[in-house]
């Protein structure tokens, strides 16, 4: 059997990224924490960490982690059913992946009720995060695929709405004569990052086409607010995020009426699903109350 205190110790330098790290978080000094992590590694017979800065796992060690999580998911199924059981070591960490926009507006007070275990958030965009599932490399992740990933379960969640943003001031100086396709060639926008395609999406459904534009690269949802709300840019924005300030006219929807929704879907794998129970019933909840709804 393995040593579940030796694999602990090689998921908290995963999760944190260094042994003196790790330690903290373990309550162990560095030196214990790369004893234990040596020792198991010798006897699987093959590397688990990287070592570097930050330290990451190796594909053995990315099982192993996946493993640790999955035990402890299913020790807390068991502690919630059986209400007197005591279980010694820390909480199991629930790794999920999501999105940017849905962590800046209803994901984690979906979580912030849920108690006996810790999360750790990877962020990629909403048409990439079951691809870190389908990898093993999560339990559960918010996603725009429709379809569940092979071993896993999945449920609608609702569509998240945009709207095109920009300030007063930027349409007054890139649309005089208003919105329309010539001048939307010129005016700068905002993107996420290279996987973001909401902007194109909305322009396609616009115009028919896509067409070029140039472009702000801001990696952050409260930035890609801010970069709106300066005039840096336009950019599609969470009606969440910008309701107070379309109200109080900071920003204007560049196409009154005109909104792009994207749905979501929680996917979460089969293997742990009693031990997510509790979490996919919040995730639900939540969405379906905060998102729009077909």
């Amino acid at each position: 059997m393995l040593d579940y205190a030796l694999l602990e110790a090689v998921a908290a330098v995963v999760r944190s990224g260094s042994f003196d790290k790790a330690a903290q978080e373990i309550g162990v000094t560095p030196s214990a924490i790369s004893q234990r992590v040596k020792l198991l590694e010798e006897r699987l017979g093959t590397g688990l960490i990287v070592r570097g800065q930050p330290c990451t796992a190796t594909p053995a060690g990315k099982r192993l982690c996946r493993h640790a999580e999955e035990v402890g998911l299913m020790e807390h199924s068991l502690r919630s059913e059986l209400g007197g059981l005591v279980l010694s070591g820390p909480p199991p960490t629930v790794r999920i992946a999501v999105n940017a926009d849905s962590l800046a507006t209803w994901f984690l007070p979906a979580l912030s009720g849920l108690e006996g275990c810790l999360f750790d958030l990877v962020l990629d965009d909403e048409s990439n995060t079951a691809e870190w599932l389908r990898r093993g490399e999560v339990s559960a992740a918010v996603g725009t695929s429709p379809g569940p990933v092979q071993g896993c379960g999945s449920r609608a969640l609702g569509m998240q709405t945009y709207v095109a943003t920009a300030s007063p001031a930027f349409m007054q100086r890139w649309f005089p004569d208003g919105f329309d396709e010539q001048a939307a060639r010129h005016a700068p926008c905002l993107t996420f990052n290279a996987k973001d395609a909401l902007q194109d999406r909305w322009l396609v459904e616009t115009f028919g086409r896509h067409i070029g534009r140039p472009s702000h690269w801001v990696p952050s949802s409260s930035a890609f607010v801010d970069g709106a709300l300066a005039g840096l840019g336009w950019g599609m924005n969470p009606l969440s995020l910008v309701k107070t300030h379309l109200d109080q006219g900071s920003l204007v929807a560049m196409r009154p009426g005109s909104r792009l929704m994207v749905p979501l879907y929680w996917h979460w794998s089969r293997a742990v699903e009693k031990g997510l129970k509790d979490i996919t019933a919040s995730i639900v909840r939540t969405a379906r109350a905060r998102l729009a709804q077909a």
